[in-house]
C-alpha cells in the first residue's frame, strides 16, 4: 500500500486513480497523519454476493427467538424499569 501526502495526491490524482482502477490502495497523509484511504470499488458481482448473504441471515433468523416467550421490546423495558 503506497502513501502519498495530501499535497502531493491532489497534483498526482490523476495517476493514483489508475493505481487504484489496477487494485492498489493509496493512504493520504496531512503533515504525516493518515487521513483518507483510496480503495478500488467493489465490482457488482461482490456487490450481489453481499445481498445474498444479508437475505440468508435474514432467512435464518425467521422463527428464532429468545426463549421463554419474551420478547426484544420487553427485555428493553425491564432494563429502562432496572434501577440500582
Amino acid at each position: 500500500m503506497a502513501t502519498v501526502g495530501a499535497f502531493e495526491a491532489k497534483t498526482r490524482l490523476s495517476e493514483l486513480l489508475d493505481l487504484v482502477e489496477r487494485g492498489e490502495e493509496i493512504t493520504i497523509t496531512r503533515r504525516g497523519t493518515p487521513v483518507a484511504r483510496l480503495v478500488p470499488m467493489r465490482g457488482d458481482a461482490e456487490a450481489e454476493r453481499v445481498r445474498e448473504l444479508v437475505a440468508d441471515i435474514r432467512e435464518t433468523r425467521k422463527g428464532l427467538t429468545l426463549g421463554g416467550g419474551i420478547s426484544i421490546k420487553e427485555l428493553i423495558e425491564e432494563g429502562r424499569r432496572y434501577k440500582e
